[in-house]
């Protein structure tokens, strides 16, 4: 049995998956696996504060070197309807595009590499599947408990996919081999409110919080690195909550967020951070900094012979060699890359979360031939 990938995204297009609503997309994908030899386990994770999530885990083969593909199957809304040609959650083909909420981001993927597996023999090796329903929102109850529950349970690989849109312009002209970490912080500085008449009896926290942001965002925090662009800090936002102009505020609030490179950890940023922080003369005020979530880590995967491989797969298949990117925001690799070496390809995204998102089919055609290329190679296996 061969999945047409076509046939199967325009499938799970029609589940209305927005997170954490599942819509049926899992049970899709899980007799599709099951019907081409996978064991499928489905899993729902719930609590620290989040929504209860559903996942899926496939496995196939007991032997030989083992690949993972990661992926998730829900959407960000569709935002207004009006805005969009026809509903987002029907399908519709038109001059040879698939138009659908999710179709760049990233049921494409996920359908590609399903349809490549129905092509690759059963004894080839150990193929594994982790598809969560959470990775446009919170990504509490998903990918990070999922790869951690198979570790506990035994399911370790030796090389991992992500099917996010990697791609910039053209198919597998880039793959993502790592991503920056992404830090954010919360700085108040209090004082003591007055009348602006009377400045000796109140205490301004605006002068010293503008001193803080000046600190914190005019320090170099590094010059980038081999894979990396330079860290880089950005204030998000100064509030002070002063409707009025003859009073001095009692305190201030200024938020941050910094993208940063394999340089440094949260750790070592908070312990920047609070330098910055230390290096700035209070003025009697009080100042505190809290780290707002949970940071996501830097990651890199060390270029290796699988990289090599995937990168001939996508030469085979497209003409060129991709480069290789860590740009862009943050991905569920970053909770894979904890366990093995992880690398995302997948198709062109510039339409992804937006209205009359859509792919085109040559693309997805390519990209399942780019999975089954690399497969074949990954597990020597003669696919002629």
């Amino acid at each position: 049995m061969t999945i047409n990938p076509q046939n199967l995204l325009e499938r799970l297009i029609a589940c209305p998956s927005v997170t954490p609503e599942a819509a049926g997309t899992l049970e899709l994908l899980g007799r599709e696996l099951e019907a081409v030899g996978f064991a499928v386990t489905h899993l729902r994770f719930e609590g620290e504060g989040s929504y209860p999530v559903d996942n899926l885990f496939a496995t196939r083969g007991t032997g030989g070197r083992t690949l993972l593909f990661a992926g998730h199957t829900d959407v960000v809304p569709p935002g207004d309807l009006q805005q969009w040609t026809s509903d987002p959650f029907v399908p519709r083909v038109t001059d040879g595009k698939l138009f659908g909420r999710g179709a760049a981001d990233m049921k494409s993927g996920v359908a590609a590499f399903v349809a490549a597996c129905s092509a690759i023999p059963e004894s080839a090796g150990t193929i594994q599947l982790a598809i969560t329903n959470d990775e446009e929102a919170d990504a509490i109850n998903g990918t990070e408990k999922l790869v951690r529950w198979m570790a506990d349970n035994g399911h370790h690989f030796d090389f991992a996919l992500v099917g996010e849109p990697s791609s910039a312009e053209t198919l597998g002209d880039s793959i993502k081999i790592g991503r920056r970490g992404s830090f954010s912080g919360v700085v108040t500085v209090k004082g003591v409110q007055g009348h602006v008449a009377y400045p000796h009896k109140a205490n301004n926290p605006l002068p010293v919080l503008a001193a803080i942001l000046t600190a914190l965002s005019t320090t170099k925090l590094d010059d980038g690195t081999e894979h990396f662009p330079a860290s880089n800090l950005e204030v998000t936002t100064v509030d002070v909550g002063n409707p009025t102009g003859n009073v001095i505020p009692g305190a201030g609030t200024l938020k941050f967020n910094i993208r940063y490179n394999d340089t440094w950890t949260p750790e070592t940023l908070a312990n920047w951070v609070r330098a910055q922080i230390a290096s700035v003369d209070a003025k009697g005020c009080a100042v505190t900094f809290q780290v707002s979530g949970v940071p996501s880590r830097s990651f890199l995967s060390p270029l290796s012979d699988d990289i090599d491989t995937l990168s001939d797969a996508i030469e085979d298949v497209t003409g060129r060699r991709p480069d290789y990117s860590t740009g862009g925001g943050t991905s569920d690799a970053r909770f894979i890359a904890q366990y093995g070496p992880v690398v995302e390809c997948g198709l062109v995204g510039p339409s992804m979360h937006k209205a009359d998102e859509h792919i085109a089919i040559t693309d997805l055609v390519g990209l399942t031939a780019i999975y089954e290329t690399f497969m074949g190679r990954f597990f020597a296996v003669d696919m002629s």
